[in-house]
C-alpha cells in the first residue's frame, strides 16, 4: 500500500507565520482519525513560496494561506478524496 503524504514547510517565514501551530494540528488530525499509518507526514525545508505561507503539500499540491480552521478543512477534504 502506497502511503498519502502530507509535508509542511518548516522554512523560516512559513515557520513565523504559524507552522508551528499546524505541525501540531495536523499530528492530532491524523492521531484521532487513526491514519498515522497510512500518511507519511514530515517537515521539509522552504518551499520557496513564502509569500503565500504557511504552506503544505497533500500528495505534492500545494496548499498555501493555512492557518488552523482552513487545514482541518483541506484535510477533510483530502481524506475524503481517498475513501477514508
Amino acid at each position: 500500500m502506497i502511503k498519502k503524504e502530507v509535508v509542511i514547510c518548516l522554512g523560516s517565514s512559513c515557520f513565523a507565520r504559524g507552522n508551528k501551530q499546524l505541525v501540531r494540528i495536523v499530528n492530532d488530525y491524523l492521531r484521532d482519525r487513526n491514519l498515522l499509518n497510512e500518511v507519511r507526514f514530515h517537515g521539509e525545508r522552504c518551499f520557496g513560496e513564502c509569500a503565500a505561507g504557511p504552506s503544505l503539500k497533500l500528495d505534492g499540491i500545494l496548499k498555501e494561506r493555512q492557518d488552523e480552521d482552513s487545514v482541518i478543512a483541506i484535510l477533510d477534504a483530502f481524506f475524503i478524496t481517498i475513501g477514508k
